[in-house]
């Protein structure tokens, strides 16, 4: 069983990955579909969707660690 603290860091470090990834992502895909390219938009909907993915996977963790808990 992980620890609060514990299914945390673990988020932290897949969502950091993560915004790398999107990061990059952005660069390639939106030229592709037309979308102006802002070096300073992409951090700020990328740190959106950081944040959106860190709590998204900290919940989900804590969720299956209580459920699985309890069996």
């Amino acid at each position: 069983m992980q620890t609060k603290k514990q299914s945390f860091i673990e988020s932290l470090a897949n969502v950091t990955v993560g915004f790398f990834i999107t990061m990059i992502s952005l660069h390639i895909i939106f030229p592709i579909l037309g979308i102006e390219n802002n070096s300073g938009k992409n951090i700020i909907l990328t740190i959106y969707l950081t944040v959106l993915s860190i709590l998204r996977n900290y919940v989900l963790r804590r969720y299956f660690n209580r459920k699985q808990t309890r069996n």
